[in-house]
């Protein structure tokens, strides 16, 4: 097997991943995405919301709170400039519930010290005015929230990758990975297996990112934590919504509950919810969505739309969340791990990137190249 030599090499060819690579390749590095699938994006990054957040949810301080804001800004900028599909349609968290009220305006706090400035505390007859099919004691506003084009997204930036003189190659899998004092050695399988020298590597690998860092000779096993999968099935509403925001109930830890979001030709779908699979690996997955999952979105929906007709609810898809934690235990931050963390130089590995990590991209992008220092 030949050895051919890179200066960078990226795995992973989803939304991270390809953020990723830009960024490499733009600061002048020779840089190749490999990906395992026939496509870019197939994982995690064409199964979930296509939200634009605000930066309401995480912790003051954290990567997510940090790179979300961060993240947010550079993406509606991003998106303006390549004519990526997208819109600001702005976003009502609601408490259902006197008892509720407390913890909605703790969110709007949190929100506001995350550098979230603003937001708006509606009571209920300001947020029926907005929304006249809404139900709720409270909403807290924010505008900033949107939606966007994944796919169009994906597709953007492998172009600014390729413009940068980088490259994304298909059906090639990760089957090793050493790392020694010259750099990187990769073995990549697919139809033309090939062997790959590298200065930088970067695992944006997703749900198997844990699986592929478990298999890097020279990493030690205590920096590789145990993935855990959550799955999230969502459905369609059949119909038109009578919705132009998003609508959300308040958090609950890492899930954000069964939510009304709508895409950008405004058909409207409720999700996801949160089941833990019981998964050696991603490769066992099942995403097949279980129509009698829809008994217990009822219920939840109505809460904020009581309007929602029985029978309204079709099975759409599901989504899986790259988890790092188990049930019941506390949300980590996202995990960006590089050559301070470890002490491997030219290495990060990128784990637990679930929700923001579509709106935290570039900024993702940007704190890895930070950690790599090139």
């Amino acid at each position: 097997m030949s050895e051919e030599r890179v200066d960078a090499v990226v795995v992973g060819a989803g939304v991270v991943g390809l953020a990723v690579g830009r960024s490499l390749a733009r600061r002048g590095l020779e840089t190749l995405v490999l990906e395992r699938e026939a496509a870019i994006g197939t994982g995690i990054s064409s199964r979930n919301s296509e939200v634009i957040h605000a930066g309401l949810y995480y912790p003051h301080g954290s990567l997510k709170a940090r790179l979300c804001v961060q993240g947010r800004e550079q993406l509606y900028a991003y998106c303006d400039a390549h004519g990526i599909a997208h819109r600001r349609c702005g976003k009502l968290v609601v408490a259902t519930a006197p008892e509720q009220l407390a913890a909605l305006a703790q969110l709007a706090e949190q929100a506001r010290g995350n550098g979230v400035r603003d937001l708006r505390m509606l009571d209920a007859a300001a947020a029926q005015a907005m929304e006249p099919a809404l139900r709720c004691e409270a909403a807290l506003l924010s505008p900033s929230s949107g939606i966007v084009d994944s796919h169009g997204l994906m597709l953007a930036l492998r172009g600014d990758l390729e413009r940068a003189g980088g490259a994304v190659a298909l059906r090639s899998a990760v089957r090793a990975l050493r790392c020694d004092a010259d750099g990187h050695q990769i073995d990549v399988g697919g139809d033309e297996p090939i062997a790959l020298r590298a200065r930088c590597v970067v695992n944006a690998a997703g749900l198997r990112a844990p699986a592929l860092a478990s298999t890097m000779r020279g990493l030690g096993a205590r920096h590789v934590p145990q993935a855990r999968f959550s799955k999230g099935s969502y459905f369609a509403l059949a119909g038109r919504a009578p919705f132009s925001r998003l609508v959300y109930p308040l958090p609950q830890d890492a899930w954000l509950g069964v939510h009304l979001t709508l895409d950008l030709g405004g058909q409207a779908r409720f999700g996801p919810d949160a089941q833990w699979l019981d998964v050696a690996s991603a490769d066992a997955i099942d995403y097949g969505v279980d129509p009698a999952r829809a008994d217990a979105f009822y219920a939840d929906v109505r809460r904020y739309w009581p309007g929602l007709a029985d029978g309204a609810l079709q099975p759409a898809y599901s989504g899986v969340r790259p988890k790092i934690h188990g049930p019941g235990e506390p949300a980590p931050d996202f995990s960006v791990q590089g050559p301070h963390e470890h002490g491997v130089a030219g290495l990060v590995n990128l784990f637990g990137i679930e929700s923001p990590g579509l709106t935290s991209c570039l900024a993702l992008a940007d704190e890895v190249v930070s950690r790599l220092g090139v």
